[in-house]
């Protein structure tokens, strides 16, 4: 089989095509024949050893998103039968419950191979159904942007509907916690450096939109447009730049998500405003494999689709990772095998 891997040295000259037998699913596994896989910003960072010692020893197969069809069952498997569209979990251990170190301790395109594979043996536990009106590329982008997006608002922060969102940025995590919060009946506010970008939000739903160039005290306008209380709940995406405004931005007893430290990883905020003003600030890593599975059944049940940028083809791998690079893009950026 063909796969995308890192291979020799921990640098992104060193992603390449190659081959690997192909696997055999044995007891408890299921054997995926993969239709497509999806990017994100971590993909950036993996070439580079970016998650550190606890990673897989070279060659490591990339990507962490994908979807694709059983094809093959090894004995004992109850979940699954040859032709199930499924979705790799981005964390094979993680199936249900609160998150603990075992669970964390494996995680595709990181601590094992990931998903830019023609074929994939996982256990029956670490994949899970996709929506049945979803294309293979539609669902290939949910295990991870999407899925964080779930647990941030629906299974943490349990968001109900007219409630305030303030969602920053326009990436993958950011544009699904749009559509998420709408779902749900939720009001969202949408920041971006792009008035072209913030136009295009409004038409995933937004209800109103900053320009945080044009607006550097963006929290005390979101509280504005929030009708001054502040809002519910900010989708955290920046980190060190950002959450000093997000925290002029929510109210007293709202939630923050702390989910990308894309403006830095230090904190840089005052800490006072959290305790004096009951602020729950909370880190979000993806979600599990239930929360993947309730997110499926709301994303069916509304016919929600994802917001996919541009299609590469699997030989194409290092190209995407380029245009992830380059930021030009709105939306998901997919894998067509």
């Amino acid at each position: 089989m063909k796969v995308f891997q890192v291979e020799g040295d921990w640098t992104m000259d060193n992603v390449r095509l190659a081959t690997r037998p192909d696997p055999t699913p044995g007891r408890g596994q299921v054997r995926v024949a993969m239709r497509a896989a999806a990017l994100n910003y971590r993909d950036l960072l993996v070439p580079l050893r970016g998650y550190g010692q606890r990673m897989k020893a070279l060659p490591l197969i990339m990507l962490s998103d994908g979807a694709g069809v059983v094809d093959a069952v090894g004995p004992e498997v109850t979940r699954f039968r040859v032709g199930d569209r499924v979705c790799p979990m981005f964390f094979q251990r993680w199936s249900s419950g609160a998150p603990d170190p075992q669970k964390f301790a494996l995680s595709l395109g990181s601590e094992t191979d990931g998903t830019m594979a023609e074929y994939m043996v996982l256990s029956e536990d670490g994949v899970a159904p996709v929506p049945e009106h979803m294309s293979d590329v539609e669902a290939a982008t949910l295990s991870t942007a999407a899925l964080t997006a779930w647990r941030a608002l629906v299974s943490e922060g349990r968001i109900k509907a007219g409630d305030c969102v303030l969602v920053q940025g326009t990436g993958g995590v950011a544009l699904f916690a749009i559509q998420i919060a709408k779902l749900l009946g939720a009001r969202v506010i949408a920041t971006s450096s792009s008035d072209e970008k913030l136009e295009r939000v409004r038409s995933l739903g937004a209800d109103e939109t900053i320009n945080y160039v044009a607006n550097p005290e963006w929290g005390r306008r979101a509280r504005e447009l929030s009708g001054g209380d502040g809002v519910d709940h900010v989708v955290e995406l920046g980190g060190e730049g950002t959450l000093p405004q997000s925290l002029r931005a929510v109210r007293t007893g709202g939630t923050i998500s702390m989910i990308g430290v894309l403006s830095g990883g230090t904190m840089n905020a005052s800490l006072g405003q959290v305790v004096t003003r009951h602020v729950r600030l909370q880190g979000i890593t993806v979600g599990n494999r239930d929360d993947f599975e309730a997110m499926s059944r709301a994303m069916a049940q509304h016919a929600l689709r994802p917001c996919i940028d541009r299609e590469f083809a699997f030989e194409d791998l290092v190209a995407a990772l380029d245009y992830l690079r380059s930021g030009r893009h709105f939306g998901k950026i997919a894998i067509r095998f």
